[in-house]
Parts: C-alpha cells; sequence; structure tokens
C-alpha cells in the first residue's frame, strides 16, 4: 500500500485529485494540506511513500513545492515527491530535478484527468523512480534542439519520441505500447539516441532519466 500525502490549496483540485485517488487499491490518502507548513507538518507526522504537492501554494506561492521536495527528501530519505504544476518552462523541472531525479516526478495539472497518468507517476516515484510530464519533455528537447551545434538536432523524429517517452518515466514495455513499436525496436533506438548523444550506456531505470536530463539541461554558451 503506498501511503500519500497531498497538499494543494485549492479545494476543486483537491478534490478532484482525492476522488481519483479514492478508487485505487494501492493508494491510502493518509492526509490532506494547503500550506506549505501543514506539508511539511503532515509528511513528519504520518511519513508517508509519497508526497504529491502544487509547485505553488501559501504562504508566497512562489515555488513551495520545489522546496518541499528537497526538503521532504532531506527530512526523509526514501519519500517520494511529485510536483503538480501549470508550468511547462524547462526551468521548474530542471530545479526538481537539479540534485538528483530518484524519487521525484513533475506532471502537469492539465493532464489531472488523465488519471492513469497521475496514479502512474505515484507509484513510479514510491518505487523509486522518476516520472516527468511528456509535454515538458518537448520543451527541453526543442530548447536543446534549437542549437543547431547540439546532438539532438541529429536525432530522427523517432528518436526524438523515444527520448521524450523514457524521460517520462516509461520502461521500454510502455514505450513499445505507446509507439506501436516492438520492445526490439525500442532498445535500437535507445541505443542509437545514446550513441547520438555521447551517454555512457546506463542500465539503471533512474539513471537513464538522470543522463537524459543532464544532457537536456546544457544550455547554448
Amino acid at each position: 500500500m503506498i501511503r500519500l500525502v497531498l497538499a494543494e490549496d485549492n479545494l476543486l483540485v483537491r478534490a478532484g485529485i482525492s476522488g481519483l485517488l479514492a478508487i485505487e487499491p494501492d493508494i491510502d490518502l493518509v492526509a490532506q494540506c494547503v500550506t506549505y507548513d501543514e506539508l511539511i507538518a503532515a509528511v513528519d507526522r504520518h511519513r508517508p511513500d509519497v508526497l504529491l504537492t502544487d509547485i505553488r501554494m501559501p504562504p508566497l506561492h512562489t515555488d513551495e513545492g520545489i522546496r518541499a521536495a528537497r526538503e521532504v527528501q532531506l527530512r526523509h530519505p526514501g519519500t517520494g515527491v511529485v510536483v503538480l504544476s501549470q508550468y511547462d518552462a524547462a526551468e521548474y523541472a530542471l530545479r526538481l530535478f537539479a540534485d538528483g531525479v530518484a524519487g521525484r516526478g513533475y506532471l502537469l495539472k492539465d493532464h489531472l484527468a488523465d488519471g492513469d497518468q497521475l496514479c502512474t507517476a505515484v507509484r513510479t516515484v514510491a518505487d523509486g523512480g522518476s516520472s516527468i510530464d511528456p509535454t515538458v519533455i518537448e520543451t527541453l528537447i526543442a530548447v536543446r534542439a534549437s542549437t543547431t551545434a547540439s546532438p539532438v538536432a541529429r536525432l530522427t523524429p523517432r528518436e526524438h519520441q523515444v527520448l521524450a517517452e523514457m524521460a517520462s518515466g516509461r520502461n521500454n514495455a510502455a514505450i513499445a505500447q505507446s509507439l506501436v513499436l516492438t520492445v526490439r525496436a525500442v532498445e535500437r533506438h535507445i541505443n542509437s539516441i545514446f550513441a547520438k548523444l555521447g551517454l555512457t550506456e546506463e542500465h539503471d531505470y533512474h539513471r537513464r532519466v538522470r543522463a537524459v536530463l543532464m544532457f537536456l539541461a546544457e544550455r547554448p554558451s
């Protein structure tokens, strides 16, 4: 059973998320809160497996979710954090993953209607993996591909798709299903991607995501 604390100051959004989680037999919503201080207190009290938090909340409505991710994982290592945001700007995701990707996720609120995507992110993060919204990955890829000197510009359109799926937290089988490919074809695309990007092959799941994000986080000089 995944024990989860939800931090969201919008009543309607909070109710909607609660309703989505209520039908999942393996997710137990143990607390709900609306401010940063309440969030920290709830995590300290309930020691959840995952914190699901809005990126902005009282008192300042700035970057409380990102700060909470760092604070919670310092105080309670092993607690996963999924940050919900209405912003697809790459900078927010990069800040969240700046000091590690294991046990962290970034999901756009526009996609909350897709209960499967939300719950998949929660389960992935609870298991120590990482999950990032495909829309944000597309933004990151566009930033890197905008310079002709970038190795990303050498990727084929299909390799772009596979890279986005891979970095969003899907394993090879899930990528194959999403893109209607065979698993063997996905493996070939991934090998080609890492070769073109000059990245060392990684066998560990979240290290693959780390490598991709580290590369995409680079800015042209």
